[in-house]
């Protein structure tokens, strides 16, 4: 739902109201009863101020908890670790002035100001205009469409909407605004323009970024040339940054999380062979980058087939999540095994083979006491299953 500069006028004037809003159950079941609640303070301002703290809610641990967005806004939103990783990357860049043109309810603008980077935002939009420059307060904003220039800046962010009629969209040139279109529109500017993952972006010219926070991908970066990461003297195409959060007391806090980056100038040597003590899940960052030979170079460990994305190594690094394997049987012995394991519940992991793990859990009829893992992958041609113990994290 969205919200009119007027509602975030009056919310912004009177920040008890969302304060106090937070404090309702804010569920779907709920709604009727706290719009009733709310409008007993809040008059017609009611709806905006639900909207507002719903929104909130469901960010808690995405965006700062005192910004006002709708829930569309705050879904949109690039997460605030994601956009911090971009600014101390930019920061680091030769260029010193920074323009995000759908500037919406103002993450980049936040970030780049706390790299210390000068910095302007706009948006078509008055009232994501009106949510940024609450939310920024020291920002720089106008209105302005994206495809029509009127200011200068060494470096152009771009975040193009990525849905239309309520469905994802499949194409670069199908985005709003298209990315041709954005482009060259801002030919001669430097660019970070940001996508959906799952986009072919094969002929990009710079380097795609794949970020991740806690495994989950969150978006594709694309960076024009000039801000290329340039590793040895050679320009990087892929790269990702897998972002965990360690406290989480602080989860928008980078400097204490643990980031971890790979690009395609890293070495791709690992071999081939048999399971040994752990089986390893990529990140998917790294698996949608096209870099798990990479991330298997830099961390010691060995594919188990060429086509597959699943690892294995002798030891985990320090906070790297994997599972210790106990014993390896076709997909028809897993019942048996984990029934002789005394198995109770199961976490399901599964790449290259055609299974659905929720009928799975249905078919097996687990009754033991025990929380096991199953890994299900192809080597050669054959499904198999790695029957483990629960996901583990080095130390």
């Amino acid at each position: 739902m969205a919200l009119s500069t007027a509602e975030v006028r009056e919310i912004a004037a009177h920040p008890e109201w969302v304060s106090a809003a937070q404090e309702l159950p804010l569920s779907k079941k709920s709604l009727i009863s706290d719009l009733a609640t709310v409008r007993k303070v809040c008059g017609d301002y009611s709806r905006a101020v639900v909207e507002v703290a719903a929104a909130r809610k469901s960010t808690a641990a995405k965006l700062p908890g005192n910004w006002i967005m709708s829930s569309e806004a705050a879904q949109q939103a690039t997460p605030y670790l994601v956009a911090t990783a971009r600014a101390r990357r930019l920061a680091a860049s030769a260029y010193t002035s920074f323009a995000d043109v759908t500037c919406s309810i103002g993450t980049e603008v936040a970030a780049l100001a706390d790299a210390g980077l000068r910095t302007v935002g706009s948006d078509i939009d008055p009232a994501r205009l009106a949510m940024a420059r609450h939310n920024v307060p020291a920002g720089a904003f106008l209105q302005a469409d994206a495809l029509a220039p009127v200011f200068d800046a060494e470096v152009v962010i771009a975040d193009p909407a990525r849905r239309a009629g309520g469905r994802r969209i499949a194409r670069p040139e199908d985005l709003l605004p298209p990315l041709p279109d954005l482009v060259a529109a801002w030919r001669g500017s430097q660019m970070a323009i940001k996508c959906a993952p799952g986009l072919d972006f094969a002929e990009w010219e710079g380097e795609v970024a794949l970020a991740s926070v806690d495994g989950a991908v969150k978006e594709a970066c694309l960076y024009s040339p000039g801000l290329a990461t340039v590793r040895e003297g050679r320009p990087v195409s892929k790269s990702a940054t897998v972002i965990e959060v360690v406290d989480k007391r602080n989860p928008l806090d980078l400097s204490s999380a643990r980031v971890r980056q790979y690009d395609d100038a890293m070495s791709d040597e690992c071999e081939v062979r048999s399971a040994g003590r752990y089986i390893v899940d990529p990140d998917g960052a790294v698996v949608r980058a096209g870099l798990v030979r990479h991330f298997a170079a830099e961390h010691g460990f060995w594919q188990l087939d060429e086509r597959i994305a699943h690892l294995s190594g002798d030891r985990l690094p320090e906070g790297m999540a994997g599972f210790e394997m106990i014993e390896k049987v076709g997909l028809k012995q897993v019942r048996k095994t984990l029934a002789a394991l005394d198995c109770g519940s199961a976490e399901i992991l599964v790449r290259g083979v055609d299974v659905d793990p929720d009928a799975l859990r249905k078919q097996w009829k687990l009754k033991g006491v025990r929380q096991l893992s199953v890994v299900i992958t192809r080597i050669g041609k054959t499904a198999v299953a790695f029957i483990c113990g629960p996901r583990t994290v080095g130390e």
